[in-house]
């Protein structure tokens, strides 16, 4: 029996099928029965022209036999099985493929498509195994013949015993190393869980003998193991079947079994196109974030598969980043896949499914939002902050696909309430859609800033999570109308008489606002009378871009200790306090050194801002009290 040698350039792609192209080992085990699915649909194509042969489903399938005692694995089938010479030109030359010849030569239909394409997936055997043996008996033929190799060193064909058409592939698994746990590959629980994750969806059965216990007869309390074939794949997956054969309870069970979340999905998706690109897709919103959803360990991205067999686990191209919540699988055989079927060659298909995708799912979202409003807010308490990261990032080039999603308290309705129905709302002379910033709703309530603008009857909009501001400055205007948090310099809406009124005491006392300003030199941009106050003494505002909440925000993070927004302290005129100003600037410039610290840093605490130096507040306060 002469062994012959694989060729030159054979030689090199077995070396790198074995230490490079596949990531997992586990992999083998989905290429082999991917080429026994193969080569049960070469039967099902032959059965469509040839009259004499007849195809019955339940007839073929995929078995997955091990041996713990001679550590070998067989992976049989009731395929259309090789000849010699296929044998020879299948598997004596590595990257020939008989499965792409045939989708070739092969019109194919009913929604079937030959899996193989590379001619390479077979030789991932000799990850896991030390000599791989294939005893094949073509359709049509009496003669069997084996197919044996160790690796490199080349391979054997000689004539074999089979009795009935197919192919049984036997590895002889590879010993444990301090590296390496072969034995998976012998124990039922792996094969069963590899199965399960790669070959699931398979359109024929694949049969394991498992083992059960089973009350011995005469004898209570004692049991005995026996052995039971069973099916392991379930065969048709969910989403190539009819949507209105499918109940809420059948995507729920779908969504447990694949273990992507632990909660009830909020909401599924079943889309089924077919247009340029045609794929089945099933995604899903979860009720509850992840508890590693806002690290950096969470991994985003859906479940790949090609023909129904697992591509990739986490395909992140699929989904933009402010998606990322959702979870779900897509199969689509139109995929350009790579030589190990874990990676894509090119991404213009891809990138089409996930456009398809990305609509798909605001789409569902402002559905909710329009019909299911408790659901809608449900969703969005997990994941609200996400989308508002989804504005932010990347220079607000997202805020056209989700700024309608957005929520923010409002003053008025006393609850969540999105920019359309803001904006449906505003009187016809509110010229801005006005907001307040603060650590908490009850926080807000209470601010100075507040009162100009609640007093002329607008709605203002809370912003309590620190993502809030820089969402809103990203949209920058939604529907024409510009975002003006009440603490900015100009509100917009100051009357004449205001106007007047303030200008006029800015006159009057700008030498006393002058020393102010000195006093607090580095601390405030400028010291002034305020428009907006109304019962306040003092207030904080600021000028320019930055606010004195993302100013708050910048410090906490790594590196932001020296931004600074431009501050404004200012006092309000009319009340009793500014009296008290006077008088200490005409008379007691060090009282008036006392008074503008105590109301500077009444106005950081209102803000929730620190104080630099607390022990200097409080003797301050005790030297306004003696």
């Amino acid at each position: 029996m002469a062994k012959m040698e694989f060729k030159a350039e054979s030689k090199r792609l077995l070396d790198m099928m074995i230490h490079s192209i596949y990531t997992q080992k586990e992999i083998f085990l989905r290429e082999l029965i991917s080429n026994s699915s193969d080569a049960i649909d070469k039967i099902y194509y032959k059965a469509l022209t040839d009259d004499q042969l007849t195809f019955n489903k339940e007839d073929y399938y995929i078995k997955v036999t091990a041996d713990k005692a001679t550590r070998t694995l067989k992976i049989s089938d009731t395929g259309i099985g090789m000849t010699k010479e296929e044998l020879e030109n299948n598997l004596g030359v590595i990257a020939k493929s008989g499965s792409l010849a045939f989708k070739n030569e092969t019109e194919l239909k009913d929604g079937y498509n030959i899996i193989g394409q590379f001619g390479v997936g077979f030789y991932s055997a000799f990850m896991a195994a030390d000599t791989v043996t294939v005893i094949s008996k073509p359709l049509g033929s009496d003669e069997a013949f084996k197919w044996e190799s160790e690796g490199a060193d080349g391979y054997t064909i000689v004539p074999a015993e089979k009795d009935s058409v197919g192919t049984d592939i036997i590895l002889k698994i590879k010993e444990n190393t301090e590296d390496e746990q072969y034995d998976e590959f012998l124990e039922e629980y792996g094969l069963r869980s590899i199965i399960k994750k790669y070959s699931d969806f398979i359109r024929y059965p694949i049969k394991m003998d498992v083992t059960r216990q089973r009350a011995v007869e005469g004898k209570e309390g004692e049991f005995e193991d026996y052995s039971e074939e069973q099916t392991v794949n379930s065969m048709v997956p969910i989403w190539r079947r009819n949507k209105n054969e499918l109940k809420d309870e059948d995507y729920e069970s779908f969504y447990f079994e694949k273990r992507y979340g632990f909660d009830k999905p909020l909401k599924h998706i079943h889309i089924s196109a077919d247009g340029a690109v045609v794929y089945h897709a099933i995604l899903f919103i979860p009720e509850n974030t992840p508890f590693d959803y806002y690290t950096k360990e969470y991994e985003k991205g859906l479940e790949l598969y090609s023909n129904g067999v697992l591509i990739m686990n986490k395909c992140a191209d699929l989904l933009p980043d402010y998606f990322s919540f959702v979870k779900g699988m897509v199969d689509s055989e139109d995929l350009s896949l790579n030589i190990s079927r874990e990676m894509l060659q090119h991404d213009r298909q891809l990138k089409q499914i996930a456009k398809n995708i990305k609509n798909k799912i605001k789409s569902q979202l402002l559905g909710m939002l329009k019909d299911e409003r408790e659901n809608y807010e449900k969703f969005y308490k997990s994941f609200g902050r996400q989308l508002k990261y989804g504005v932010y990032s990347d220079y607000g080039a997202n805020k056209d696909d989700l700024q309608d999603l957005l929520l923010f308290y409002s003053s008025k309705e006393k609850k969540q309430v999105s920019l359309g129905e803001y904006v449906a709302r505003m009187p016809e002379d509110q010229k801005y859609i006005y907001y307040a910033t603060g650590d908490s709703i009850e926080r807000i309530d209470k601010l100075p800033q507040t009162e100009l603008v609640a007093d002329k009857g607008y709605e203002i909009l809370y912003l309590t999570d620190d993502i809030d501001e820089f969402a809103l400055k990203s949209i920058m205007s939604y529907k024409d109308k510009e975002f003006k948090s009440v603490s900015s310099g100009d509100l917009g809406i100051e009357s004449d008489e205001s106007e007047k009124s303030a200008e006029a005491e800015e006159n009057e006392n700008k030498d006393l606002f002058a020393s102010m300003a000195a006093i607090l030199e580095g601390k405030v941009k400028e010291v002034k009378a305020s428009k907006r106050l109304k019962s306040h003494p003092v207030c904080l505002s600021s000028e320019g871009e930055l606010s004195i909440e993302m100013e708050k925000v910048l410090r906490s993070m790594p590196n932001g200790q020296d931004v600074k927004a431009d501050k404004v302290l200012e006092i309000n005129v009319h009340h009793q306090v500014f009296q008290s100003l006077k008088d200490a600037f005409d008379k007691d410039k060090e009282k008036l050194n006392l008074y503008t610290n105590l109301l500077y840093n009444q106005a950081l605490l209102i803000e929730g801002l620190p104080i630099q130096d607390p022990v200097e507040f409080t003797n301050d306060i005790c030297k306004v009290m003696v």
